[in-house]
């Protein structure tokens, strides 16, 4: 769906400042990155202005750049200017009271593309929550600054902001209750399914790596999917049978560099997601230049490493039509001690799948197996029919007795053998 900004032709001009002896490729990632977000947020990015120098206290970068990018906004007229580096209060004032237009930083920008696609309670409220955490430490710059031509003295509005970033920390805390309480729910509902019977894959991932696509893929449904950075915000969750396990599958949101950590814990009810996986496919976009592809693994190990505990990770690199089979042996060879147990598909051919699903089985929770015997009777039936649907059924005799070899989790197993015990 095109965004209301798109079809308006809104314009954004995006800068960034690098400090001396910064990687020029990775400084070029950074900045391809940011007008990647900020055409997703629904921005014509009409110019970019980059500058290298360590960081000016007053305008972040130096008084004559602010004052060159005060030029290309008189020729451009630009809705917006987006910086990739995190900005406080101060410098986005006096930058926009130099270049006349409004100025923000990359993650408000990320909290716009957030806001235009949450469309649940649940998302709208990690999107205020997320916002929230952002305002709070610049509460009382932003009331000293729009009210510093009415004060008495020199901070004399401190009542006026305490009062202001109470108010933010009164609806934190009000936010936060809610959500825990929808985290509660998630665990008793990751309980509730895996004592069906139901193991729980989650796909995770750089942002754009094709985890979507990868997703509709693999359970044969329609999620969007959208060469676009933060297109998946909502997890979504189907089911899938391999080799008779049951197993539901998540799609989710998308890692980014340098998230910073009040992002993640407002956002921590959709990550459980993967925290609370069994199995995490970690999905890699394996056209990419190999240097791109180990930053982003970085990028999502260290947001994943905190968090994960006895899962197994699935290294699945996707877009393997794009490279030579030399190619790609090559890149997952160099990127071995960041790729566990690696795979290579195309969602959009739908190639290396079989090879997928056994990675995936083969990490699943182990299951019982055991040998069972049955009366010869309509109870026996009814009881065989049963562990057709609650594990699987790998070999049935029928004699004077139903034999039947069962493989199902503990709870399942030590049901059916309480429920045999009653007819001897």
């Amino acid at each position: 769906m095109m965004s209301k900004r798109k079809s308006m032709s809104y314009k954004a001009i995006i800068v960034k400042r690098d400090d001396p002896g910064t990687d020029k490729d990775k400084s070029d990632l950074q900045i391809r990155e940011l007008k990647e977000l900020a055409e997703a947020a629904g921005y014509d990015v009409v110019s970019e202005l980059t500058q290298t120098r360590y960081p000016d206290r007053k305008f972040h970068l130096g008084r004559g750049k602010v004052e060159e990018l005060a030029q290309m906004v008189f020729h451009f007229s630009p809705d917006k200017i987006i910086f990739h580096n995190p900005l406080n209060t101060m410098q986005v004032y006096n930058i926009s009271e130099i270049c006349r237009c409004e100025t923000i930083d990359k993650f408000q920008l990320i909290l716009e593309i957030f806001a235009t696609r949450a469309t649940t309670h649940r998302s709208k409220l990690q999107v205020e929550l997320a916002r929230l955490e952002y305002e709070l430490p610049r509460a009382r710059a932003v009331i000293s600054i729009l009210k510093k031509d009415e004060r008495p003295g020199f901070m004399g509005l401190g009542g006026y902001e305490d009062s202001y970033a109470q108010d933010i920390k009164n609806r934190i805390n009000r936010i936060k209750d809610e959500l825990e309480t929808i985290q509660k729910d998630n665990r008793s509902l990751r309980a509730m399914r895996h004592s069906l019977g139901f193991s729980l894959v989650s796909l995770a991932g750089y942002t754009n790596a094709g985890k979507s696509t990868l997703f509709n893929s693999l359970v044969d449904e329609d999620v969007e999917a959208m060469d676009m950075l933060f297109t998946t915000l909502l997890p979504t969750t189907r089911s899938l049978t391999i080799n008779g396990r049951q197993v539901l599958v998540t799609d989710t949101v998308g890692f980014i560099e340098d998230l910073p950590h009040w992002m993640i814990d407002a956002f921590r009810s959709t990550l459980d997601e993967i925290f609370l996986a069994d199995i995490v496919l970690l999905v890699v976009d394996s056209s990419q230049p190999v240097e791109q592809i180990k930053e982003k693994l970085l990028v999502c190990h260290e947001t994943m490493w905190d968090q994960l505990q006895d899962v197994s990770i699935i290294t699945v690199f996707n877009k393997s039509d794009l490279l030579q089979e030399d190619e790609l042996q090559q890149c997952i060879n160099y990127l071995g001690y960041l790729s566990p147990n690696p795979v290579a598909v195309s969602a959009l051919k739908g190639s290396g799948f079989d090879k997928l699903k056994t990675k995936i089985y083969n990490e699943l929770p182990e299951w019982e197996r055991i040998s069972l015997s049955l009366p010869m009777s309509e109870e026996g039936m009814s009881i065989l029919a049963w562990l057709f649907d609650e594990g699987i059924v790998h070999d049935v005799e029928y004699d004077e007795k139903i034999y039947i070899e069962f493989e199902a989790r503990e709870k399942i197993i030590n049901k059916a053998i309480s429920i045999i015990n009653k007819f001897y």
